[in-house]
């Protein structure tokens, strides 16, 4: 399972937070754990905040108290949630929870009976009466009414863009429906006006993100208000217009997704899907209540490399779920080395309280799951570290994210911030700056990054 960057926590964010209190201004601090959905909220809830006569602060001994935003969708990330509660309690004292996990109040109250306050997902308003309990506001007339910009906890050159909560699908081993409730698309106007600022304000990349992007719309009949239609498909090609790099996450394989590849071979969004298969086995995928299209998905990949060749195609996997036989996992691997992803991520089985997939019959053994998972992660190691190898000597374009000393961090249009690959640039990099999209050769690749230079 992908960990929480480190650099988003409060703690260690003095890159991202400016510190620009004035004095008595009331101050809180944010610790964001899980998914980017989640830090698309915590970026909502201090924006509010700061709009209300607030100052966010990068330290825990800075802030009057601390908002922790919580990840529930696995056990592991339940108790991850659980000691950075403890751990601001322990170095601030003044804690409100809010997020995944904060709708299972008792929860986290039998664990940290001190906790301020309680709230559950994208419960903004909630949020803020609480701080409000807390900390009361104390505005400058002269400063706090003027319009605030947005409070964005990733680099300034690129930004998740949310366009719909919550999720339609009913599978037996995610409770996400039931914490985040059914979809509830934007409406495009607000989603275009939002990446609009975004891009005006510099963001030179829009990571699109919803819990099932390719469903957009479906809740609103597909509605055209003010120009615009909530359709993944126009708006990814409004989105295109704008001119930043346009990247699409969790897009789940329906039928009308091909419709985005002449959009993505065109050039007008990045050539890159994050689709969740999850498995391979039909009846694996019946046992998930997913539909079970092994077959088909491998078709429909063909299809889609047919239109854009360069496309890069990133997912997820889960090893060890329960009733999982030899021969399925093996069927598993055997799609692998036929669907040639290029960027995978796997996680072993677990069970989550609330989720279906608990009452499931033949649990996996522990021991049985990690070498499962190990055999899976070889064989998608062995493949990423063959599709990079075949860039050597190409010339590709790549956004910078960071410059040190050493050199430049970047990343290839087929790599999403923290949880694909990068390139690094180490002669020649003095003049870049983050933002900056600069064309490279490559010379060297590993199992995971290359390196290249101008």
């Amino acid at each position: 399972m992908q960990q929480n960057p480190p650099d988003l926590r409060p703690d260690l964010a003095r890159a991202r937070i400016p510190d620009e209190r004035r004095d008595g201004q009331p101050t809180i601090g944010m610790v964001s754990l899980g998914c980017p959905k989640a830090l698309v909220d915590s970026e909502r809830i201090l924006t509010r905040l700061r709009a209300e006569g607030y100052a966010i602060s990068a330290d825990y001994q800075g802030a009057d108290a601390v908002i922790v935003n919580t990840c529930g969708f696995l056990d592991s990330a339940k108790a991850e949630s659980l000691d950075a509660i403890g751990e601001a309690l322990q170095e601030n004292g003044r804690v409100i929870v809010t997020g995944c996990l904060g709708a299972e109040p008792d929860y986290i109250t039998g664990a940290h009976p001190k906790v301020l306050a309680v709230t559950g997902p994208h419960q903004y308003e909630q949020v803020l009466d609480a701080v409000h309990g807390a900390v009361p506001p104390r505005p400058d007339p002269f400063v706090d009414l003027l319009p605030a910009s947005g409070v964005s906890l990733t680099p300034r050159h690129y930004s998740y863009l949310k366009i719909s909560e919550g999720c339609n699908h009913k599978c037996k081993f995610c409770i996400i429906p039931d914490m985040r409730g059914r979809l509830v698309s934007r409406p495009a106007h607000a989603v275009m006006r939002e990446a609009e600022k975004l891009v005006e304000a510099g963001v030179k990349e829009l990571l699109v993100i919803s819990q099932d992007t390719s469903a957009y719309g479906v809740d609103r009949k597909y509605e055209t208000e003010r120009g615009h239609r909530a359709h993944i498909t126009d708006l990814a090609r409004d989105l295109g217009s704008l001119g930043a790099w346009v990247r699409l996450h969790y897009v789940y394989p329906y039928p009308h997704v091909r419709d985005l590849i002449p959009l993505m071979a065109d050039g007008l969004i990045l050539p890159y899907m994050d689709i969740p298969f999850q498995h391979a086995h039909p009846d694996v995928l019946k046992r998930m209540a997913r539909p079970a299209a092994g077959a088909r998905t491998l078709e429909e990949i063909a299809a889609w490399r047919s239109v854009c060749p360069d496309i890069t195609l990133r997912s997820t996997f889960i090893v060890g779920y329960p009733g999982e036989t030899e021969a399925e996992f093996q069927t598993l691997l055997d799609w692998l080395d036929e669907a040639q992803l290029d960027r995978v991520g796997a996680f072993q089985y677990e069970n989550v309280a609330g989720a279906r997939a608990n009452d499931l019959p033949d649990h996996v053994p522990a021991e049985v799951k990690q070498d499962r998972f190990d055999r899976f992660m070889e064989k998608a190691q062995a493949i990423s570290a063959a599709k990079l190898q075949a860039k050597v000597g190409t010339q590709i374009e790549v956004i910078v994210d960071e410059i040190d000393d050493e050199g430049a961090t970047c990343r290839t249009k087929g790599d999403a911030p923290e949880i694909d690959g990068n390139l690094f640039i180490d002669t020649g990099f003095e003049s870049l700056t983050p933002g900056d999209i600069v064309r490279v050769t490559v010379d060297e690749a590993s199992d995971y990054d290359l390196w290249g230079h101008m």
